[in-house]
């Protein structure tokens, strides 16, 4: 019933079309229409069993492969190989089955929006009901601080405001009233309506309950995020592929061997079956999943030291390939707090006024000279009315964190006073209030209080409101000299100037006194006349500290980045501006923000083309969002898309990365998000797409090392075979082999820091693939040098016995291989530029591949196990000296290769 036209008719014809009345429904028709229209609650679908969660992990193509390795081992007799391979997959699919298992409950999180009770009118009588209870023609009685418990046409207001951040992204509370709105009004600007999940913030309503259930604005949301099918993330398909083409590299390998023992060598079938078999095994990536787990666990271990909390592990590399950002403004590009910046007084040099968040500190400023703001009476006075005038406190908690207690633009005043060195519990103990003159949107005296000061037996009346109000009740200001009458010219001028603020953005608002007679013990919107104005102050949600620095890092990384907000378009635009969004001036016809109204105005041919230029998004319902984050994807984007309220949660689920905020954000966000910022800050992004690239270039080098290694044991042992010598390695020393190798190494290799600035190259492709031609050629050069020495060393020690033979290719092969992991640390930087020890779990990893090499050398037991014999001192040098020329033939390809490579 979003659609509904309740909005735009008066409260007469709302009650007639609902069959109701001022006093409510009867009792036993609101049971019938209960009957007819079902519970005020949001429907929640049956969850998955979490057997059918678990089941699900084994769905890969990777695991498919290692399931059929695991089988082979205990086929051929390798039961310790099958007992590693299944429970590299157990623990795959436990860790799969906690992140999918927490990752459901965006609707749950819905449902605790909604109270339990609501106060109504049944029969004429006020009563609490259960929520689920009501029903469309209902007449609800809510108070300051109530939730509203369903969708509801305003009937009588009473100093009524809402706080509606959570479903439309308004920053603000939100003055209400019970007028009827044009037709076309968005859901954001409906001022006459009241929506389920958001609460009152200030005064009284009585409203008309108009939908309930699923059809409200938040059932909406809860029918968008259950028609939303999350697909793969990035790194799933990706990886997927990865290990299609090395199941094919192990498989056509081994089938090589099949056919070159069979039927070149002549071997026996079951002889080089079993060889076979373990070669596929050998060559299958056992500890690919192992790898890819821990690069992406670091990768979450790291995002979360820069306040990035993952929730879904694959996550932290689709991070690394975003094209797009899409950011809120309020809390995110901003810090979500209301700070003065500006005051004017009349006939004086503006003053501007440094600090950040509620912090009770920072400089008044006049003509770039730092002043004593106590010291100007004028000044003095303002400040005074500001700390008085209103209801808000800010209170110091642990550290030097602040949090305030009541309205923010009142907390904005109290702040400024304090910033002056005003305490505002000292000077209520000197002023006692005597009265208080609630805000009323009527009057305009906007988002403040009228207060009535008792101070050395002189009363006063203080007005804070919004300035053209302020100024129509003045009928003096206050001079350098004192007070003096004020001519209908300044007031034009004091306002052209306020004007000037609010153009850029700023939350304009005049401060007044009166001296009032001693007798005066009420205060009545009668005396709120022949004020004497004293100034005007502008304030704003000022930008984070990090985010313009952050906004020129995305741009130079080829990320665009779009700001959609609750918030009007002048705020919008005078914000980008500021942080560097937008300003140059393109081709684009397009213009700099376009709100939701804009946006439905145009064809879907338009609405693409727009989607490309404009970077700026006012007004947008959550419908919008979800559409404009579809249209990019469609366009080939991946696109994160940050977000804090329940309007945010379809898109953030729809998004390749959905990015909630963790202090401000609702439940909702959190839970349909796959990051969570911890500190709400729009740099921490970019800080976490920074690491999403570093994860991709980790499991490329992990990967490739793999690959590496795999690829040329297999090729020296079709080699021997085809130029007619014994086999090189038995399938036990293969296994080994491969446990001393890759088993070590390449979980350190997933541990490997950036060593360049990955934001200074543009995104890589989505269709990149992990295992790319661009790396190839590297590959084959490594492995056909591992090849190459291997039969030179077996080929010379053949002559003194096949035991030593296979002992100096197993050496050879093991060093060469350690070696091309300090290779395999950058495809693109020398180690020694990167430094040969900066990475200390590849030193141990190094460290502990050669104990294990030297183990099953030197100690008879294993020397018995695996047929090796001992080799010498000399011999070991050589072969050392031998294999090391994997790093120098390395480093020389990095230094050689073309400067475009690898990206």
């Amino acid at each position: 019933m979003l659609n509904n036209s309740f909005h735009s008719e008066p409260v007469e014809k709302v009650l007639k079309k609902l069959s109701s009345g001022i006093s409510g429904l009867s009792h036993k028709e609101a049971k019938a229409r209960l009957q007819d229209f079902g519970p005020n609650e949001i429907p929640e679908k049956k969850a998955k069993h979490p057997i059918l969660i678990f089941l699900k992990q084994f769905q890969s193509i990777l695991i498919y492969i290692l399931i059929a390795a695991a089988a082979i081992s205990f086929f051929i007799g390798h039961v310790v190989d099958a007992y590693v391979i299944l429970a590299v997959i157990l623990i795959n699919a436990i860790i799969g089955f906690i992140q999918e298992n927490k990752a459901e409950k965006s609707i749950q999180a819905l449902k605790r929006m909604i109270v339990p009770y609501a106060k109504v009118f049944r029969g004429g009588k006020l009563l609490q009901v259960h929520a689920k209870e009501l029903v469309p023609g209902d007449i609800i009685f809510l108070e300051e601080g109530d939730r509203i418990p369903a969708d509801a046409r305003l009937l009588e207001v009473k100093n009524t405001r809402t706080v509606e951040t959570s479903l439309t992204g308004e920053s603000l509370p939100i003055d209400k009233h019970e007028k009827a709105l044009p037709e076309k009004t968005g859901l954001a600007d409906r001022k006459n309506m009241i929506w389920m999940g958001t609460f009152l913030a200030g005064g009284q309503a009585k409203a008309v309950v108009v939908s309930t259930g699923i059809k409200t604005a938040i059932g909406d949301v809860a029918t968008s995020i259950e028609k939303i099918k999350k697909f793969k993330v990035h790194f799933e398909k990706k990886t997927d592929i990865l290990a299609r083409q090395m199941g094919v590299i192990a498989v056509v390998c081994a089938f090589i061997v099949f056919l070159v023992g069979f039927f070149a060598r002549g071997f026996e079938f079951s002889e080089i079956f079993i060889f076979t078999i373990a070669s596929l095994v050998a060559g299958i990536p056992e500890g690919l999943p192992a790898v890819l787990v821990i690069v992406l666990a670091i990768g979450a271990y790291r995002m979360a030291k820069r306040n990035a909390i993952i929730r879904t592990l694959p996550v932290t590399e689709t991070l690394g390939v975003a094209t797009i950002i899409a950011t809120d403004k309020t809390g995110t590009l901003t810090q979500n707090t209301m700070n003065v910046e500006k005051i004017i007084l009349p006939g004086e040099d503006e003053i501007t006024i440094s600090g950040e968040g509620w912090r009770p500190s920072g400089d008044f400023s006049q003509k770039d000279n730092i002043i004593s703001p106590l010291e100007n009476s004028r000044l003095s006075k303002l400040l005074h009315i500001a700390c008085v005038c209103n209801n808000a406190r800010i209170v110091k908690e642990e550290g030097e964190k602040y949090k305030i207690i009541g309205d923010l633009t009142e907390a904005a005043l109290v702040a400024l006073a304090e910033k002056a060195g005003l305490k505002k519990e000292e000077l209520l103990e000197k002023e006692k209030r005597i009265d208080d003159l609630p805000f009323n949107p009527e009057l305009k005296y906007r988002a403040s209080l009228s207060v009535l000061v008792k101070e050395d037996r002189k009363k006063e009346i203080y007005v804070v409101g919004a300035p053209e109000a302020v100024l129509a009740h003045s009928s003096f200001m206050l001079g350098e000299k004192g007070e003096k009458k004020i001519t209908e010219e300044e007031k034009q001028e004091i306002l052209a100037e306020t004007q000037g603020l609010a153009k850029k953005a700023m939350r304009v608002l005049g401060l007044a006194y009166k001296i009032t007679p001693a007798s005066t013990d009420n205060l009545s919107e009668d005396l709120v006349n022949d004020l004497v104005l004293v100034g005007v102050v502008g304030m704003l949600d000022p930008p984070r500290p990090q985010v313009k620095e952050a906004i020129a890092k995305a741009k130079k990384a080829g990320i665009r980045v779009i700001m959609k907000t609750g918030d009007h378009k002048d705020t919008a635009v005078a914000v980008a501006k500021e942080i560097g969004m937008i300003g140059e001036k393109t081709k684009s016809k397009c213009p700099e923000v376009l709100t939701e109204q804009d946006l439905l105005k145009l064809s879907e041919e338009e609405f693409e083309e727009t989607i490309k230029h404009v970077s700026i998004f006012a007004r947008l319902t959550p419908a919008m969002k979800l559409r404009i984050v579809e249209v990019l994807q469609k366009q080939g984007h991946i696109v994160a898309m940050t977000g804090d309220g329940v309007n945010d949660a379809p898109a953030l689920k729809r998004a390749d990365i959905g990015v909630a905020m963790g202090i401000i954000g609702t439940d909702v966000a959190r839970e349909s998000s796959d990051i969570v910022l911890a500190d709400d800050n729009f740099a921490s992004i970019v800080n976490a797409i920074e690491e999403g690239r570093t994860v991709f270039t980790n499991t490329r080098q992990a990967s490739s090392f793999l690959i590496t290694t795999n690829f040329a044991e297999s090729i020296s042992i079709i080699t021997t075979m085809l130029l007619g010598l014994p086999l090189p390695l038995l399938p036990t020393q293969l296994l080994w082999l491969n446990l001393v190798t890759d088993g070590v190494t390449d979980v350190a290799l997933a541990a490997e820091p950036s060593h360049e600035d990955v934001l200074e190259e543009p995104p890589r492709k989505a269709k990149e693939n992990i295992l790319s031609k661009e790396i190839i050629p590297f590959i084959l050069i490594m492995a056909g040098i591992m090849v190459i020495f291997t039969l030179i060393i077996f080929k010379i020690y053949l002559p003194g016995g096949i035991e030593k033979a296979r002992t100096g290719a197993f050496t050879v092969m093991a060093f060469t291989q350690l070696f091309n992991v300090l290779n395999m640390r950058s495809l693109k930087r020398s180690i020694f530029k990167i430094g040969l020890f900066s990475n200390k779990f590849i030193v141990a990893s190094l460290v502990a591949s050669v104990f294990l090499l030297a183990m099953v050398l030197y100690v008879p037991f294993f020397q018995g196990v695996f047929q090796f014999v001992p080799l010498g001192l000399l011999e070991i040098l050589i072969i050392i000296l031998l294999s090391s020329s994997v790093l120098w033939l390395g480093e020389l390809y990095k230094y050689l290769r073309p400067r475009d490579g690898q990206k």
